[in-house]
C-alpha cells in the first residue's frame, strides 16, 4: 500500500471562529495567544494553559493586516496512510493549485460538500500556509489534506474507481452520470490539468459557459469556483 505523507511542523491560525474550530479537532496545540477580554468570552471553550497578551503584541505575530484577538500554533498531523482502495466516497485531487487563496477555499468547499479527504500535487500551496488556513474558515480542521505524485496515484488505482477532469473541452457536467464514489480533478489556474495527469482521466468534464452579451466572455472559471459548482452537480 503506498503512503502519502504531509508536512511536519506548525502551522498558525488567526480568529475565533477559526481557533475554536480547531481546538474541537484532534490537531495537537502548541500554543495559545489571545487578550484577556477573548480568554474571559471564551474560557469554557479553551484549554488550560495559554498566554494572556496585549493587543499590540498581537499585531508582533499575526499574518492580517488587522490582527484578531487571539492566534493559535497548532501542530500539523503527523502523516498518515491513505489507500485508494478505502476510499467510499467523493475525492478531491489538486493539481499544481498554486494560489494559496484558492486553497483556502476549495478545502472549505471540500468541507461544505462533506469531502473529508484532498489529495495534492507536489507543486500545489502549501496547505499549512497561513494563506490557505485563513481562507479555509476552519475547514482545515476538518478536512485531512496529503501530497503525493497524483499520476503514480492514480496508475495503481482499483479498477471500479473513475475519475473526473476538469477540462475546457469535456462532456458537460450536467450530462455525466456522476457516482457516490469517484475522484474529482481540479488542475492548474492557469494551465489545467498536466498531460501526464490527464492520461488517467476517465471522463474529461466540462462546466458549459453562457454568454447573456456580443463579445468575448471570460476564458476560464476560477479554480475554486469550479470545484464548488462540480462538487454540487456531483452532490445533487
Amino acid at each position: 500500500m503506498a503512503k502519502y505523507r504531509r508536512q511536519h511542523g506548525l502551522f498558525v491560525v488567526e480568529g475565533t471562529t477559526s481557533v475554536l474550530d480547531f481546538l474541537n479537532s484532534e490537531i495537537r496545540l502548541d500554543g495559545l495567544y489571545a487578550t484577556g477580554n477573548w480568554i474571559e468570552q471564551h474560557r469554557d471553550h479553551i484549554p488550560h494553559e495559554y498566554t494572556e497578551v496585549e493587543e499590540k503584541e498581537l499585531k508582533k505575530i499575526s499574518f492580517l493586516k488587522t490582527p484578531p484577538e487571539v492566534v493559535a500554533i497548532f501542530k500539523i498531523p503527523e502523516p498518515g496512510n491513505f489507500d485508494l482502495k478505502n476510499l467510499t466516497g467523493l475525492l478531491l485531487m489538486l493539481d499544481g493549485i498554486q494560489d494559496p487563496g484558492n486553497m483556502g477555499t476549495i478545502i472549505r468547499t471540500a468541507d461544505w460538500f462533506g469531502i473529508d479527504t484532498i489529495v495534492c500535487s507536489p507543486g500545489s500551496a502549501n496547505p499549512f500556509n497561513p494563506k490557505v488556513v485563513q481562507a479555509s474558515m476552519g475547514s482545515l480542521s476538518r478536512v485531512k489534506v496529503y501530497t503525493a505524485d497524483l499520476t503514480e496515484m492514480l496508475k495503481n488505482r482499483p479498477d471500479y474507481l473513475k475519475t473526473f477532469g476538469a477540462v475546457m473541452d469535456g462532456q458537460p457536467l450536467v450530462e455525466v452520470a456522476k457516482p457516490q464514489t469517484g475522484i474529482i480533478i481540479i488542475g492548474n489556474e492557469a494551465h489545467g490539468i498536466s498531460k501526464e495527469l490527464s492520461s488517467q482521466i476517465d471522463f474529461r468534464i466540462t462546466i458549459p459557459r453562457f454568454s447573456g452579451h456580443k463579445g468575448p466572455s471570460a476564458e476560464s472559471l476560477n479554480a475554486s469556483i469550479a470545484t464548488a459548482i462540480i462538487c454540487y452537480e456531483f452532490r445533487k
